[in-house]
Parts: structure tokens; C-alpha cells; sequence
């Protein structure tokens, strides 16, 4: 047994059950045994590989779009161009270096900032970035930065950030709660707590008894930041997660452990908890901030910003070996067996002016 699931055992133990979403939370972001707090996840020697450590493809192609996006505001400066959840900072290094090729008064003039709450992953991003010639700042929240024009993005951000999880019980639906089995395990139950049907997805009128439906008020509450932000200064966002298009019922909550599948409640704070990302409900979000919200597949996006020509370019002097692993990292990134359909991408723009 792990020494998160002893605390959390105990803390049941003591007060009842819990809700999904502090579960999560402590399996995630405990100070002392979280996840993300005690280990670094990323790569072929953690538990998941995200896209920037892929193909350096994937952090060009990203860049040019937050350029392209700073060029239709105006080329505004000051800015600043932001990441949120970082990473080991991959992506910013991919990043600073298309955007000091791409317009030196840019990577001169603007401001770049790491939204990251892990000090572990603070100090792993430190040394990624270590010689960057780049005007670079961390925050603990997008609260601190600058009051300027904002372009960010996050990738693989909000399925990281806690659901809550109800059940259909009898004539309604119950908050989904962890607690102990006879045996003290931990064990699914259905809670007390109920919600109002207005705040379910489309479709739960007519779930089945047992089917399992999610909110998520905090990835709400975190995009509505944001969106406040780039309303009010001005800017962009790029938000990059797996998850869907279209809003429904179903348990997405799961757990990655050396890169494969295990039990959510097996290892509490040694496997990461994630949860698809119900992209319909952060575009309502966006939108109610009167913004523009476009959502397309990874794939879309990333063939429509030139990774095919990219990748041409990268492999025209390599050798076979190189030009196969360039290919495969185009497959592996748009392919529609693999992130290209999974992952999908919101982009936040400012509403088109009519008239």
C-alpha cells in the first residue's frame, strides 16, 4: 500500500467519504505524496509521453500560431507569451527558439512566463531553460502575471484538473464518492450529495440506472480566468488535451502507470488520474467571456499549420534512420489511430469584428 492510500484511508476512516474530485486532488497535488509533486511523469522512463517530446515539430507548429495570433492583434508590446502546466519545458524551449528565428524584436521585446504549481517540476523546467536568451518568469498562477496582452497555452492542462463524478441512482443522481468496503479497501460508493440535472451533460435525462456522469467546475473556473484575462488585455490561447467535441455521459476517470492502464483506486498518488476533456463545456466558457472559440482535432490542426511541409523540411538532409523516426513522429502526432483524433485543440481568439 502506498503511503497516500494509508492517509487516505485514514482520513475516510475518520470522516466518511469523499468526493471524486478530492480524491483526485490528493492523488495529484498532495504537498507530500502527490503525483506531480514526487516524480517526474514525463517521457519514455515516466509514466505517459506528451507531444512536445515527440517530435519538436509539434512546439514549432504551436509557436507559429501563437505568432500568428500576435500578429493579428496588432504585434502589441509589451506582451507576454505564457505556458501553463509546463511540463518539463519542452515546449517553451521549442518554442523560444521558432519565435527568436521567426522575428528577433519578439523574442527581444516580449515577456515569457511558466504557470507551474510543483517546485519539482519549477526546478526541471529551470534547468530545460537554463540558457535561454529569453526574458523568463514563473508563476504559481496566471493572477501574478503582467497586466498586458497574454498569449498562452497549455497542453495536456485541463485533464489533470479534478472532475467531480455523479451516479444515476433510483430517480436521481448522487455525488460519486470514495469510501471503504468491509474489508477496508478503498471502494465506489453513491454519496448523499445530489446536483441539479441542469448542470448534467445532454443525455442524462435518459441515462441508465448506474451510468456515471461528470462536471467540472474547476477547469471552468480556470478557463474563465484565463478568458477574463485575454478579454480584458487582449490576446490568445491555444489549449491542446484529449477529450470531446461533444458533450456526454459516461466515466472517463482514469489511471497511467508505466505507460499502460491500472486501477484508479490501486495506487493513489504513484499512477497519474486523469478525465477526458468535455471541450463543448470550456467553449461555453470562452464564449460567455465574448470570445471566439474554434474546436478541431490535433490532427486538423496540426496538417493545417504545415507539420507535413515541416517535416519534409526536417528530413531533407537527414538520413533513412532520422527521416523514418520524422515519419513516425508525423503518424504518431496526426495519425487518426493515434493523438491526431484523441486529442483535440480549443483556439481563443477575440470575437470577429462585424460590420
Amino acid at each position: 500500500m502506498t503511503r497516500l492510500k494509508d492517509r487516505i484511508v485514514d482520513l475516510i476512516g475518520a470522516v466518511g467519504p469523499i468526493p471524486v474530485s478530492e480524491y483526485m486532488a490528493l492523488c495529484l497535488f498532495d504537498p507530500k505524496d502527490g503525483y506531480y509533486t514526487t516524480r517526474e511523469p514525463f517521457g519514455p522512463a515516466g509514466d505517459f509521453v506528451t507531444a512536445p517530446e515527440i517530435s519538436q515539430m509539434f512546439g514549432e507548429l504551436v509557436a507559429v500560431w501563437l505568432y500568428q495570433a500576435w500578429q493579428g492583434a496588432g504585434r502589441p508590446l509589451p506582451a507576454t507569451f505564457a505556458e501553463i502546466g509546463p511540463g518539463r519545458g519542452t515546449l517553451m524551449k521549442d518554442m523560444l527558439r521558432t519565435w527568436s528565428r521567426l522575428d528577433p524584436v519578439l523574442a527581444a521585446g516580449a515577456s515569457f512566463a511558466m504557470i507551474e504549481t510543483s517546485p519539482r517540476l519549477i526546478e526541471i523546467q529551470k534547468a530545460t531553460l537554463a540558457n535561454q536568451n529569453a526574458a523568463l518568469s514563473w508563476h504559481r498562477t496566471i493572477d501574478t502575471l503582467p497586466h498586458q496582452p497574454l498569449l498562452i497555452v497549455g497542453n495536456e492542462l485541463f485533464d489533470a484538473v479534478p472532475i467531480r463524478q455523479f451516479v444515476h441512482v433510483g430517480a436521481g443522481w448522487r455525488e460519486r464518492m470514495v469510501g471503504l468496503d468491509d474489508a477496508d479497501n478503498l471502494h465506489f460508493f453513491a454519496g448523499a450529495g445530489s446536483v441539479d440535472p441542469a448542470l448534467l451533460p445532454s443525455g442524462a435525462a435518459d441515462a441508465p440506472q448506474g451510468a456515471i456522469a461528470e462536471v467540472a467546475p474547476a477547469r471552468a473556473a480556470l478557463m474563465s480566468a484565463i478568458a477574463e484575462r485575454i478579454a480584458g488585455r487582449g490576446g490568445a490561447g491555444l489549449f491542446i488535451d484529449y477529450g470531446h467535441l461533444e458533450p456526454g455521459i459516461g466515466d472517463t476517470l482514469q489511471a497511467l502507470r508505466r505507460h499502460d492502464h491500472e486501477d484508479v483506486l490501486a495506487n493513489p498518488g504513484e499512477a497519474d488520474l486523469t478525465a477526458h476533456v468535455d471541450f463543448a463545456a470550456l467553449a461555453a466558457t470562452v464564449r460567455a467571456h465574448g470570445l471566439d472559440a474554434e474546436l478541431t482535432t490535433q490532427g486538423e490542426f496540426l496538417l493545417g499549420m504545415g507539420l507535413l511541409e515541416r517535416a519534409g523540411s526536417l528530413g531533407a538532409d537527414a538520413d533513412d534512420g532520422a527521416r523514418q523516426a520524422i515519419s513516425d513522429a508525423v503518424e504518431r502526432l496526426a495519425g487518426s489511430d493515434a493523438m491526431g483524433e484523441l486529442f483535440k485543440v480549443m483556439k481563443v481568439l477575440p470575437a470577429a469584428k462585424t460590420g
